[in-house]
């Protein structure tokens, strides 16, 4: 059976050359079935929308795995208690702070930790410069959300800004059987 990966966007989108997108393509040539949804007014979200478009995509998709970046790890936190659903995996890519709101994206904040994320396996990536979370603020809400965590050194947010248009780590990791 072939996977089936939603792929989820933060502010402004993952448009290629991010990773997203290349991730999106790569899974596809090897037969994954992939939904990469553009989130309404991405460039000024507003959560209730996100919400709706979230629930509707996993509702029709079904997917086995979720990978997502910057705010849409915010927006997973405020969605997955309300989803009745069990993946395999889920990525969280470059979370952004609890405590300095994207003026951009008011509505998500404050954002809850997730008792139940709706994942077997679950990974954390962050960064130990990312502009919108640091190293520290990224290792304890690791721990409050009780997942494993890869911190990469100088990455930025994990974006095509910082240099992230291919990200292998993230292709091989999903495409690992669960354990």
């Amino acid at each position: 059976m072939n996977k089936r990966v939603l792929v989820l966007h933060g502010l402004g989108g993952s448009d290629f050359p991010h990773w997203q997108a290349q991730l999106s393509s790569d899974l596809i040539k090897d037969n994954y079935i992939v939904s990469f949804p553009s989130f309404p007014s991405r460039d000024n979200p507003q959560l209730d929308e996100w919400k709706k478009t979230l629930k509707k995509e996993i509702e029709h998709f079904n997917p086995d795995i979720v990978v997502c970046h910057s705010l849409a790890n915010v927006l997973w936190f405020h969605t997955c208690d309300e989803l009745n659903i069990k993946l395999d995996k889920l990525m969280l890519v470059a979370p952004v702070s609890r405590t300095r709101v994207v003026e951009a994206a008011q509505s998500f904040y404050p954002y809850p930790i997730a008792k139940d994320l709706k994942a077997k396996e679950v990974i954390m990536i962050a960064s130990t410069n990312d502009p919108y979370m640091s190293k520290e603020e990224a290792i304890q809400l690791q721990e409050k959300l009780g997942v494993n965590i890869e911190i990469l050194e100088d990455a930025g947010h994990i974006n095509a800004s910082s240099g992230f248009g291919k990200f292998d780590y993230a292709q091989e990791w999903l495409k690992r059987e669960t354990i």
